[in-house]
């Protein structure tokens, strides 16, 4: 690792914050379709969907922070896309930094603004009856688990960024991260839902990283899928990251 890696990265990161802070519609975008959905699952839908003693919003809000997420991180394909369009990575190339420290300005970047955008989100859900009685350690919990698959999601998106052939393609991979939440545990009971899709929700990676937010959040012991979470997106971030920097030195080669 070269000894200048963390200043020249937080440097870079400076630079990506300052894009972001001159352009602050993206993460108002990002958040407000999550939003939109939000409202229209509770208000709409919620009254059809029986989750017991617990309110729907309290039930569905973690699917809402991972369609959060997997919409945020389309923004970071589609800003390391044009970075490379640009030009920009050969002028990095010319100076004396740190060359990965150009995508960790970009996954960190793509950290920093989905964090204020599940911020907004989550005020939005106590406005409208969300309540959570964990404490400290339990938010904590939750907060590294949306960090993680935030990193995950972060690394895929950085890969997308760098093998894209147009804009649109840095960024429609998210579409189905976007709507993989729809297949598991986020909205309806899966008990619910018929065999083969019943089967296909229990065991995707969604579903036991909702699970355990749902159960940190509600107090509720976590069981086993805390460590199902972990592997997932532990495994997407380790895959991600290697195929990731493989095409970052072959672009910059």
């Amino acid at each position: 690792m070269n000894k200048h890696f963390f200043g020249d990265t937080a440097v870079l990161l400076g630079r990506s914050l300052k894009h972001i802070t001159r352009s602050p519609d993206t993460i108002i975008t990002t958040a407000i379709m999550p939003i939109a959905m939000m409202l229209m699952f509770v208000y709409v839908f919620g009254g059809a969907i029986d989750t017991g003693s617990e309110s729907y919003v309290n039930y569905m809000l973690p699917g809402i922070l991972l369609i959060t997420i997997a919409s945020g991180i389309s923004y970071t394909g589609f800003r390391l896309f044009n970075d490379m369009k640009g030009g920009i990575f050969e002028r990095f190339q010319s100076l004396p930094i740190a060359r990965s420290g150009v995508l960790w300005a970009h996954v960190l970047t793509s950290l920093v603004a989905n964090l204020i955008s599940l911020v907004i989100v989550v005020g939005v859900a106590v406005l409208i009856g969300f309540r959570s009685s964990a404490g400290v350690l339990a938010w904590l919990a939750v907060t590294g688990s949306l960090i993680l698959f935030t990193l995950a999601l972060t690394w895929i998106a950085v890969l997308a960024g760098l093998s894209a052939k147009s804009v649109e393609g840095a960024s429609a991979f998210s579409y189905p991260l976007i709507f993989l939440p729809f297949l598991s545990s986020a909205f309806v009971p899966t008990g619910t839902m018929p065999g083969p899709v019943r089967a296909f929700a229990e065991n995707q990676p969604v579903t036991s990283i909702v699970n355990t937010v749902r159960d940190l959040l509600a107090e509720q012991p976590i069981g086993t899928d805390i460590w199902i979470a972990l592997a997932w997106c532990g495994g997407i971030l380790v895959v991600a990251y290697v195929f990731a920097t493989a095409a970052y030195r072959r672009k910059i080669s």
